[in-house]
């Protein structure tokens, strides 16, 4: 597996201080949730998720964007 965007959904608004956990994705407030995305390959995904279990974070989705519905601004919502 290659480089893939990821799109990660957590419970609540994540702090400065959480959030330097995850330096490779970008936050954004959805909500009462924050959403990271970023390029991620297997290893970093699998860092991310063990780290997001580490600090007892819930997450609520994780899925893989295709980099066409990023660039629309259209990665929170989904395909018809």
């Amino acid at each position: 597996m290659g480089l893939e965007l990821a799109y990660l959904e957590q419970v609540g608004h994540l702090g400065a201080t959480v959030l330097s956990a995850f330096p490779a994705l970008a936050p954004q407030h959805h909500g009462a949730h924050t959403v990271l995305t970023g390029l991620l390959d297997r290893s970093a995904l699998y860092g991310v998720l063990a780290e997001i279990e580490a600090l007892g974070l819930d997450l609520l989705e994780l899925r893989k964007l295709t980099p066409h519905r990023e660039s629309l601004g259209l990665g929170h919502h989904r395909s018809p």
